[in-house]
């Protein structure tokens, strides 16, 4: 009686170590370069997203000084404006809250700032500050 022989296993049925450190290697190469090349693009909508969130409150500013007949005043800050809202009074998108100054120091009007991403004043690019008067 034979014996039945056994199928031999290949050796390179699998994906060894090095070969999966260097698919990783290249895919986080792509992720970094990719990443670089967004980045650009992600500060320009946040900063996008920071000037419409300041015309959105400056218009419920205005609907409150229609209704009341004043702005709200320093001391009151941008939670008088709420029920103008249909949602939440947002935080910049670098997750701080707006500045609310009333009366302005550029004009009569209130005045809206976002510090920027480094949340200080001044600074340029992605630091630079947004504001209701500009």
């Amino acid at each position: 009686m034979k014996k039945q022989q056994q199928p031999r296993r290949n050796r390179r049925a699998g994906i060894t170590l090095i070969e999966m450190l260097v698919v990783i290697t290249i895919i986080a190469l792509f992720s970094a370069i990719a990443y670089q090349r967004l980045t650009p693009a992600l500060e320009q909508g946040r900063v996008t997203a920071a000037r419409t969130q300041i015309e959105s409150l400056m218009s419920a500013l205005q609907r409150y000084n229609i209704e009341n007949g004043r702005f709200p005043t320093q001391e009151q800050g941008l939670d008088a404006v709420r029920p103008f809202l249909t949602k939440d009074i947002p935080l910049d998108p670098w997750g701080t809250p707006y500045i609310y100054r009333y009366p302005g120091e550029y004009s009569s009007d209130p005045e809206l700032i976002s510090y920027g991403a480094d949340g200080q004043e001044g600074g340029e690019e992605a630091n630079a500050d947004i504001n209701s008067w500009q």
